[in-house]
């Protein structure tokens, strides 16, 4: 298929209403110069439906394409919280530049531009209903005919004061279901779940995931109502929530606002080789604590037989409990005030899997070599090592989430190298008290 035929095909489904999202695969093929001409000949309307789908870096790449008076065009006819999101991503010059073309909506981009990126009011919309308490159902359904054209979406009514402060919600049913003559405060919830402004997203998250909720007020710390976070933000949010812990686990960091298969190899090695070096600092102190029991070594051959077995067994154990402990603390199963519980528990869980996987190691170098006391040896380093790796892989998070810095961190590199340490000292210390026995 010719680069024509591509474009033709592409206006065409766009004409007929395919959705947006499956037009995107088309669009990835075409070169830089092919997707400005494509974006030219596409209305303002059906450029910002198309440009809302795509991936953050891919939004930013193309804007920079356009002239700026069709970037400005696509800005207006954008949702609000998308057109910041994708202002957020320019340099402050560009940004300027592209608001200076815009009239209505500029100052509400700027509202929300000052805003942290990863904040309630970062990825909040100011598209939302409100209405005032004091009006009857009949004069809001009337208001809410004139307004709705304009909102981004209507999950619900949310029901503010004379000082424009957030004092109830409606669902649209409960409107509907309501009498006519009945004010809105006289129907409405009170007790309404809200975020501050400057509330970290991933909180959001799990307000929005403990409540069942399609979209979140933010109010600020007057409690005046600012916007509302939708529910498919949230699902934004959760994404990129994971793929962060996911990087963070790997002992790696994510490069930002490019395309991982675009990255430039040093922006990729620079968010790797610190974590490869926390490794590699392990792996050196791992050999000298081999170096300073040479002379055990020497003796009883036999015992470096066992050694990968007792390091990699505590490097499981510990990237499974600290795995486990950070996914609580994300998903909000584990909380403050349960982390010490969630402790004493693991402490249980380690000294069990210690006893099992201690006994059966120690059956086995038993039979193997026959030998009694170093089927000993190895079931007592086997069942410590598991049992302290159970603690490492839970204190280690706990002691970064006291000091409000992110567990995933500590859940790969650092883990794993203070577990293989502490794993060799286990193992060595041990035979050098059986010793005697062995030789």
């Amino acid at each position: 298929m010719s680069i024509k035929e591509t474009l033709q095909k592409i206006l065409s489904q766009v004409k007929a209403g395919i959705h947006p999202s499956d037009l995107l695969e088309l669009i990835e093929d075409l070169n830089d110069q092919q997707k400005k001409e494509l974006f030219e000949l596409l209305s303002d309307e059906e450029a910002a439906l198309i440009i809302q789908e795509m991936e953050d870096f891919d939004r930013v790449s193309l804007l920079r394409l356009l002239t700026k008076h069709k970037a400005s065009a696509i800005l207006k006819e954008m949702a609000i919280d998308d057109a910041a999101d994708l202002l957020g991503g320019l340099s402050p010059a560009e940004v300027k530049d592209l608001l200076s073309l815009i009239d209505e909506e500029a100052e509400e981009i700027r509202g929300l531009l000052k805003y942290p990126e990863d904040s309630a009011g970062g990825i909040m919309t100011t598209d939302f209903i409100a209405l005032s308490e004091d009006i009857t159902v009949e004069e809001a359904i009337t208001r809410l005919r004139e307004i709705a054209p304009e909102a981004e979406i209507i999950y619900y009514v949310y029901v503010i004061d004379s000082q424009t402060k957030l004092s109830g919600v409606l669902s649209l049913r409960d409107l509907i279901a309501a009498e006519d003559g009945t004010f809105l405060k006289e129907i409405m919830y009170r007790n309404v779940i809200s975020a501050t402004a400057q509330m970290d997203q991933e909180e959001v998250a799990r307000l929005v995931a403990r409540y069942d909720l399609l979209a979140l007020p933010v109010v600020d710390e007057e409690h005046r109502l600012l916007g509302i976070i939708t529910v498919d933000d949230i699902i934004d949010v959760i994404e990129e929530e994971a793929t962060e812990d996911i990087y963070l686990l790997a002992g790696t960091g994510e490069v930002e606002g490019v395309n991982i298969l675009e990255a430039p190899i040093i922006d990729i090695a620079s968010k790797r080789l610190p974590w490869l070096l926390v490794c590699l600092v392990g792996g050196l102190l791992s050999g000298s604590v081999i170096g300073a029991f040479e002379a055990t070594l020497q003796s009883i051959l036999i015992l470096a037989i066992f050694i990968p077995v007792i390091m990699d067994m505590g490097g499981n154990v510990g990237t499974q409990t600290s795995t486990l402990f950070v996914r609580g603390l994300a998903t909000g199963e584990i909380d403050d005030k349960d982390i010490w519980r969630y402790f004493f528990r693991e402490i249980k869980v380690g000294f069990f899997m210690g006893i099992i996987n201690g006994i059966i190691i120690s059956a086995v170098a038993w039979l193997w070599q026959g030998i009694p006391v170093l089927g000993l040896i190895v079931g007592i380093a086997m069942f410590m090592t598991i049992f302290f790796a159970s603690l490492l892989g839970t204190i280690v998070p706990m002691f970064f989430n006291y000091y409000g810095i992110d567990p995933a961190i500590s859940s790969g590199p650092i883990v794993t190298t203070i577990k293989d340490v502490t794993g060799l000292l286990i193992y060595f210390y041990t035979a050098s008290f059986f010793f005697k026995y062995l030789v």
